[in-house]
């Protein structure tokens, strides 16, 4: 069963901020491959038929196919940023999306979704994020298994399939595993897992994804923004070949960080000693507080003013008692649609 949206616990610290703080032998078949491997021209898949009549999903193309998909220029988007969010059912429904945007006053060029360990690559919902202009991100939760293990090679076969199932869906996908490892709220994260582990599992999931020829990823490495536990972060990251984008987790509490700079500078600061990657926010949302309309602004122009960062995915979602979400927060969706206004987007499919 697929978890979406499975949050730290309640009474876990608050989300995003707090105070300052054996790669296998099967490596070997990607070697001539380990650089940007989505750096080249990919063709979608037809979309599937469908017969609900749904309104929320793309209708079967009778035209010609489309031309392939440059994901070069999605890696690196010469014009645009990432407006995303991460919402409940969404993008195998693209009701909530809709719902989303109808309150931000923009549409999504990104829809974000929470998959579990051992379950299947939706590529209905791939295709469902597609037809709505918008690239599809899996947040790739490993629960009921270990990284040790999938780093021991435990797990190849289902990477394997999931990576076969990514090719044949013929449609670029954005993938983080793992994310916020440099937390302790996730089984993954640094009670449970070494660095050493963390990298040699990154590395081979890489590395059996190009042995299909699964190039149509982009891969993001996501930790959380620099917190008590003070971990650094150099040592879980894998290296330029087997990233694309940098992402980072963080939230504006209720009393804490007021601006962009503020909650993601240092950590910014941080992995520029080792990486000159692009980054995008890959998971923020405003609590509410007195100060939560300036910290919507400060989000959007911190995104629109750093040429490195590629944009934000909103946290669309009610989690351990905190309301995180648009819909029943007029003066924080009324503040996002005013900033969002004028910030160009990303044409994902470039229809």
């Amino acid at each position: 069963m697929r978890r979406r949206g499975a949050k730290r616990p309640a009474g876990s610290p608050p989300f995003g901020w707090r105070p300052a703080r054996g790669l296998l032998g099967v490596a070997s078949v990607a070697v001539a491959t380990v650089g940007l491997a989505a750096c080249g021209l990919v063709s979608p898949a037809p979309a599937a038929s469908t017969s609900s009549g749904h309104a929320d999903h793309a209708r079967p193309s009778t035209s010609p196919a489309a031309p392939p998909v440059d994901m070069a220029a999605l890696i690196d988007p010469p014009t645009g940023k990432y407006f995303g969010v991460e919402a409940n059912g969404a993008p195998d429904s693209l009701t909530p999306v809709q719902d989303f945007a109808d309150l931000a006053g923009r549409q999504p060029d990104l829809i974000g979704q929470y998959v579990a360990w051992g379950t299947t690559f939706d590529a209905a919902a791939a295709r469902s994020a597609w037809s709505y202009n918008a690239l599809y991100y899996v947040a790739w939760e490993p629960f009921d298994t270990t990284v040790a293990a999938i780093a021991n090679g435990d797990s190849n076969g289902y990477i394997t399939s999931f990576a076969e199932q990514i090719k044949a869906a013929g449609i670029p996908v954005a993938l983080s595993f793992g994310h916020e490892m440099n937390g302790d709220w996730y089984p993954w994260g640094i009670t449970s897992t070494s660095p050493q582990s963390f990298v040699a599992a990154w590395r081979l999931i890489h590395a059996l994804f190009a042995a299909v020829g699964a190039t149509n990823v982009i891969w993001i490495w996501n930790p959380n923004v620099i917190s008590a536990t003070d971990v650094p972060l150099e040592p879980y990251y894998p290296g330029n070949s087997y990233v694309d984008w940098i992402g980072l987790t963080g939230y504006f509490p209720m009393y804490g960080p007021t601006t962009f700079n503020q909650l993601f500078g240092a950590s910014m600061a941080e992995v520029r000693t080792f990486t000159r990657k692009p980054f995008i926010i890959a998971e923020t949302s405003v609590q509410t507080g007195p100060s939560e309309t300036g910290c919507v602004r400060s989000l959007v122009r911190g995104v629109e003013g750093n040429s490195d960062v590629l944009g934000f995915v909103w946290f669309e979602y009610s989690k351990a008692g905190v309301d995180w979400s648009l819909a029943s927060r007029p003066a924080i969706s009324d503040t996002l649609a005013k900033a969002m206004a004028t910030l160009p987007i990303v044409n994902v499919t470039g229809t």
